[in-house]
């Protein structure tokens, strides 16, 4: 059975929404998507395109944590997300980076900011980490 977040691809959403991962150790996950193509009906970034960007982010960490405890399936069980800046163009990053990595339970922020590098995002989520069935 494969153990790599990644060994499946990317997911039908990620893929999606634009979503290129450039950096992915447990300690910091890092991707781009574009603001084109993920916006609501006013033209701006969608919030929950941001929380997609940070779930994926998260999970991925998560799961190569899990992979040092024998754990590398991450399960989202709880997201938060505060948006402090709209865009309407452009490419925003996303870094995750771990809040608490534990046996069955791993917690990442993720930063999102847009080109200038101003935060447009800062969310947090929560991963149950399963062994394989």
């Amino acid at each position: 059975m494969s153990t790599s977040p990644l060994d499946h691809g990317p997911g039908a959403l990620a893929e999606r929404m634009g979503i290129k991962v450039t950096e992915m150790t447990p300690e910091r996950v890092v991707a781009t998507m574009p603001v084109d193509g993920n916006t609501q009906p006013y033209g701006l970034l969608h919030g929950g395109a941001s929380c997609v960007l940070a779930e994926t982010l998260g999970s991925y960490g998560a799961a190569l944590h899990g992979q040092t405890v024998g754990r590398p399936l991450a399960l989202g069980v709880d997201i938060s997300a505060t948006h402090h800046k709209a865009l309407r163009e452009g490419t925003v990053t996303g870094v995750a980076t771990p809040a608490h990595r534990g046996r069955s339970m791993a917690t990442y922020e993720i930063v999102i900011s847009d080109e200038s590098g101003d935060r447009v995002c800062t969310a947090r989520l929560t991963c149950l980490l399963r062994a394989p069935s």
